[in-house]
Order: C-alpha cells, then sequence, then structure tokens
C-alpha cells in the first residue's frame, strides 16, 4: 500500500510540475512560431529581411536573459523553497505572454510596439530561467535514487511538448480564419497569446496543491539551508568548476542540438526550402509526436548505462548529419531537380495586379502568381514581382494601370500593357485607367516562391526531422538527472538552474539568430543567395567544443545519494 501511495505521489508530483512547465514553454515558443507574420505587424513594412532579423534578436534577447532568470529565482528557491518559486514565475510568464498579445502594432503606435514586445520578451525570458531549474529539482528530490533519470525524463518532454501544443492551436486558428484574416493587426495570431491566461490559471489551481519538496523540506527543518546560495554555488572552487563543467561538457552542446533539431529545422524548411506555413509546421508537428516517447526511453536508459555517453552520442550524431540532412532538404525541393514534369493542365497564372509602395508613390509593383502544379503532386507558387519607376506619383485609385515600355526582345518595339490595379484592403476602386509614363522597370524581378510538396517528399522532410528530434531526446532526456546529482541539496536550484540557462537559453537559444546572420554575411553580388549551409557552422562548432570537453572530463557515474 505504501509503494502504491508513492507512486500516485510522485505520478502527481510529476504531473503538476509539468503541466505548468510544459505551458511556460508554450507561452515562451508562440512568439518564435510567429516570427515571419510579428515582423510583419511590429516593423516598417518595408523592412524585409531586417524586420525578420529585428525580430529574431528580440526572440533571442528571450533567451539572453535566461541565465539572470536562472541567479534570481534560484536564488529564491535555495531561499524559500521550491514550489513557491515556480508559482511565481509561472504568473510572470503567463502575464506576459498575455501582454505581448494586447499591444498594438506598428501602424498604430510606431517604434513604440518593438520595445514594448521587447520589453515583455525579456520578462518572459526571466520567468523561464526561474521555471526549468525549480521543476527539475523539485521532480529529482521526489523521486527513487535508481529511477531520476526516467522521472526527470517525463520534465524533459515538456519543452518539446509546449512546442508542439503553440504549433498545434497556431495551425487550427490560421485554417479556421484564412491566411490574410489570421495575419492582420488584430487577427488570430494574437489568439495563442490570449488563449494562454487560460491555461495558466490552470496550472496555477493545480500547483496550488502541491507539497514542498521533501528533501529541501528537510535541510529547512534541520537549519541547514544556504545563507547565501550564489555565494556558495560560485564562490566555492569545488562547486564553480562543477557549474562550468556542466556547461560546457554537456549543457552546451544539448542546447545547440535542442534548437537546431526543432527551431533552425522549421526556420530552415520554411525560410531556405520556401515551404509553406501549414506544411511546414505539420512537418515539425508530426516529426515531435513520434520522436517524444524518446526522451522517456533515454531518460529510463541512462539510470542503467549512465547519462553522459548517451547524452555525448546524441551530439555526435548532430555534428556529423546536420549538413547531410540539410543539403537533401534543399535538394529534395529544388525545381530544377524535380523529375516530375509540371501539369499543364492544372497550372494556371492569375492576372498582373500593380501596387504603388507605401512610402515611394513613383515606385509600383506589378505581381504575377503561377500556380506549378507537378505530376506527382506538388504545387510550387512562384510570385514574380516586376518594379516599375514612374514619372510622376501614382494614386493607385483606378482599376486598371497603362504604360508604354520597350519589347523586352526588342527594345525598338513599343509595348502598350495594361494592368489591374489591387484594391486596398478595406474600400474600392474607381472604374477608369491611369496613365503612366515608366522612367525605367527593374532589370531582374524579385521570385518569390512557395511549395506545397508531393506526399513522398512530405515524408522523407518528417523522417528526418524525427532524426534530429531524436538526437534532442539524447542529450535532453538524462541532463535534469545529470544537472541535479552534480549539487547539493541546499543549493541546487542555483546552481544547476545557471548553466542550463546559459547552455539552452544563450547557446541554443541565438541558434536560429546566428544561423540567419551568418547566412546573410555569405551573401554577395555574384552570390545573392549565399550559402544556405552555413548558418549549421555554428551550432556544430559548439557541438564539436562541448563533445571533446565532456568526453574528457565528465564522469559516467550515477549519483544515488543526493541529500549531501
Amino acid at each position: 500500500m505504501n509503494n502504491q501511495n508513492e507512486t500516485k505521489n510522485i505520478g502527481f508530483v510529476i504531473g503538476a510540475s509539468s503541466v505548468g512547465t510544459l505551458i511556460e514553454w508554450y507561452d515562451f515558443y508562440i512568439f518564435g512560431m510567429l516570427a515571419t507574420i510579428i515582423s510583419k505587424q511590429f516593423f516598417p513594412e518595408d523592412s524585409g529581411t531586417s524586420a525578420l532579423l529585428s525580430t529574431l534578436a528580440i526572440f533571442a534577447a528571450g533567451f539572453i536573459v535566461r541565465p539572470f532568470g536562472a541567479l534570481f529565482f534560484g536564488r529564491l528557491g535555495d531561499l524559500i523553497g521550491r514550489k513557491y518559486t515556480f508559482l511565481v514565475t509561472l504568473i510572470l510568464m503567463g502575464g506576459s505572454t498575455f501582454a505581448i498579445g494586447l499591444v498594438p502594432g506598428y501602424a498604430s503606435i510606431g517604434w513604440a510596439a518593438p520595445i514594448i514586445v521587447l520589453l515583455l520578451r525579456l520578462l518572459q525570458g526571466l520567468a523561464l530561467g526561474g521555471e526549468y531549474g525549480g521543476a527539475a529539482t523539485y521532480v529529482a528530490e521526489h523521486a527513487p535514487a535508481h529511477q531520476r533519470g526516467y522521472y526527470t525524463s517525463w520534465i524533459q518532454t515538456t519543452a518539446t511538448l509546449g512546442l508542439f501544443l503553440a504549433l498545434g492551436i497556431i495551425i487550427l486558428i490560421r485554417q479556421s480564419q484564412g491566411v490574410e484574416k489570421f495575419g492582420s493587426e488584430w487577427g488570430g495570431w494574437r489568439y495563442p497569446f490570449w488563449i494562454s491566461l487560460a491555461l495558466v490559471i490552470v496550472s496555477i489551481i493545480i500547483r496550488m496543491r502541491m507539497q514542498e519538496s521533501p528533501m529541501f523540506a528537510k535541510v529547512k527543518s534541520e537549519g541547514k539551508t544556504s545563507a547565501n546560495p550564489l555565494k556558495e554555488s560560485f564562490g566555492h572552487k569545488g562547486n564553480f568548476k562543477m557549474v562550468l563543467l556542466a556547461l560546457f561538457g554537456a549543457v552546451m552542446g544539448q542546447g545547440v542540438i535542442w534548437y537546431t533539431g526543432q527551431f533552425y529545422a522549421q526556420s530552415f524548411i520554411e525560410n531556405i526550402c520556401k515551404i509553406n506555413f501549414v506544411e511546414s509546421r505539420n512537418i515539425i508537428l508530426l516529426a515531435i509526436l513520434f520522436a517524444t516517447p524518446g526522451f522517456i526511453l533515454f531518460g529510463w536508459l541512462s539510470d542503467k548505462v549512465g547519462r553522459k555517453w548517451i547524452m555525448l552520442l546524441g551530439m555526435l550524431f548532430g555534428i556529423l548529419s546536420y549538413r547531410p540532412i540539410y543539403k537533401s532538404f534543399m535538394d529534395k525541393t529544388n525545381p530544377a531537380a524535380k523529375r516530375s514534369i509540371v501539369d499543364a493542365a492544372k497550372t494556371t497564372m492569375s492576372p498582373t495586379l500593380a501596387n504603388r509602395d507605401a512610402k515611394d508613390h513613383k515606385k509600383v509593383f506589378l505581381t504575377t502568381k503561377y500556380d506549378s502544379v507537378y505530376t506527382d503532386g506538388a504545387k510550387y507558387l512562384f510570385t514574380k514581382t516586376d518594379t516599375l519607376h514612374l514619372a510622376e506619383d501614382y494614386n493607385g485609385t483606378t482599376a486598371s494601370l497603362a504604360y508604354v515600355i520597350a519589347n523586352k526582345d526588342n527594345p525598338a518595339i513599343l509595348d502598350s500593357i495594361t494592368v489591374g490595379v489591387k484594391p486596398p484592403k478595406e474600400g474600392t476602386l474607381a472604374e477608369g485607367v491611369t496613365y503612366a509614363t515608366v522612367v525605367k522597370k527593374s532589370v531582374k524581378p524579385n521570385v518569390a516562391i512557395e511549395k506545397t510538396m508531393d506526399k513522398g517528399t512530405f515524408w522523407y522532410f518528417v523522417f528526418f526531422v524525427f532524426i534530429q528530434i531524436i538526437f534532442v531526446t539524447m542529450v535532453y532526456g538524462p541532463i535534469a538527472a545529470f544537472l541535479v546529482e552534480l549539487f547539493p541539496t541546499k543549493i541546487r536550484y542555483t546552481s544547476m538552474s545557471l548553466p542550463y540557462h546559459i547552455g539552452n537559453g544563450v547557446f541554443g537559444g541565438l541558434v536560429p539568430f546566428l544561423g540567419t546572420l551568418i547566412v546573410e554575411f555569405t551573401k554577395n553580388p555574384s552570390r545573392p543567395a549565399g550559402d544556405p549551409l552555413a548558418g549549421l557552422w555554428y551550432p556544430i562548432g559548439v557541438a564539436i567544443v562541448c563533445f571533446i570537453i565532456g568526453a574528457i572530463y565528465l564522469p559516467n557515474r550515477n549519483d544515488e545519494n543526493i541529500m549531501d
């Protein structure tokens, strides 16, 4: 009967801790999932790539402050207890997330919009910095010594399941609203932020029923809690050495593997391979669904064979396979490499529409869309945009625009062209034609591609993202038990939180931003697209350094007695 009660108790401990932590990860990641839309809402319309980079920088800022949250809340957790500290972090995270959904866009309040969002994102980062260490410590201090890897691995699933929940809600709302309404200033992209409030309230009710960790309660009742957790964690040579070893020998590599396998994968598939919004996220959803049991498997296995080599092998597999996997993603979605042919009966071309530039009224964009449907079922939507520079301002209020321009094959011949005008979001166009004089036309049109894959290619992508997430489960499944066993109870919350959030928040969290930035640096006039694979050198390099340090210095023994 006592064993049944213990099992029931640990089940509640894991469930209550996991639900709250999952919600915090959900809150933290919906920002990244919506980066492309957020960049358009909180920055000027004509910012282009710089808006996306700025949004990714705000996303990364939340990761960078996580170590400060770890120090602040870790200290509180070691002074007043685990339960109340991660109750506070949950409320802070939920409030910040809900508030992001209330911030008006750049069109309404200008530069105040991204500044407010940045401040709220920093609060999110601080909250998450205190959440994970508390939840992992709390579960580990309840778990039986010989099953610590298995029980803490349930907490490890929450980061990926939070991402899964964020993706699922976003896709459902987008499909119910449609693309245009979802992406409007007060459209459905805000709903996932608002939904967070209800999720947090449910989690708070559950967490209020939790008891304090028995190990911390014992230390506290005996008067052995630390008077200065920060000083004891980082001022004592032996303990500080373990903090550095945890960071550079395990967590740094674990962080880049985690964010490459899930976040960078999604960014690459959407922005480099040009797979459409829903399909790119469905790939991640399915891969997560299939791979998530790996967290439990490798956590359980680490109780049997040790934590070290499971984590290091996950890093090694990533180091060796990332470039071949991502190269194959590019090859599989390269229109020039497709073996199937275009199905002429199903391929369509939309009428060309003119749309004036929001700032320069002498600049007009001519947009034509081509739906290229292939015999294998794939559909590639090409959007060609030509730029016209006019002699005078164009008001864009009539139904058609007419102009004369030299024939592209024979400049001696002039072509008279009339195109439709794109109507404004709200309002109608007057009947008639505006006649314009063209000064010049863009030498090379901009061509954007959005791809829907054939079934075979879709499942190919799912499989190789699944493989990457298996690497994630190898490095992440055992990490909580590994970190808990390195540090004594009275300073455990502080000591394990800092290396974890530097490794994940700084080294890992910067993967999408730095990867995108590195690719930008490789662009030049002779190679306008740059080297799309160059961004992978950052996670690969960090993982190599971590693998070498971990292989030489990390112990492979499991410490069953963590009351010291």
